[in-house]
């Protein structure tokens, strides 16, 4: 287990718009705020399209990650997340995920990490900001590659 107290700066409301890709916005807005951590409480609104983890096929290796993707289409999305420092890229690097429900499939519904989406008329998200300590998101070769949330510069 890693913990840290958290001091939080900022709070904002955000609307992204129909037809926006919710990353780049989302990276667009953390951008122009200057916010390098942070955590999304709240995230709700309709996605034209989303990708998100999953496979439909077995699991090879279970107790590994999963890469695949799934795409799936016209759903609602109740969500939350982290936003944490990729140095490496020098950008915020999102953690979200998110429950849907497939409006043409009786509201059948799928849960995982978002990988991408586009919103349909209007998603709505808190951002609270932390100030510190820094947090990073540093991939960790040690458990395949995952990014792992890491609290102030010695981790």
């Amino acid at each position: 287990m890693r913990v840290t107290e958290i001091t939080t700066g900022r709070r904002f409301a955000v609307a992204f718009d129909d037809g926006e890709d919710f990353f780049t916005a989302l990276d667009d807005f953390c951008r122009d705020t200057g916010i390098r951590a942070g955590h999304i409480p709240t995230l709700i609104g309709g996605f034209s399209r989303v990708r998100l983890v999953g496979t439909c096929g077995p699991l090879q290796h279970p107790e590994r990650p999963l890469w695949d993707e799934i795409e799936v289409e016209t759903l609602e999305v109740l969500g939350g997340g982290t936003l944490a420092w990729d140095s490496a890229n020098n950008r915020v690097a999102p953690h979200i995920h998110v429950s849907a429900s497939l409006k043409a499939a009786s509201a059948d519904g799928r849960t995982s990490h978002l990988l991408g989406g586009t919103v349909q008329f209007i998603t709505e998200l808190v951002i609270e900001e932390w100030t510190t300590p820094e947090v990073t998101r540093p991939r960790v070769p040690a458990l395949y590659d995952v990014p792992l949330l890491t609290f102030g510069a010695a981790g």
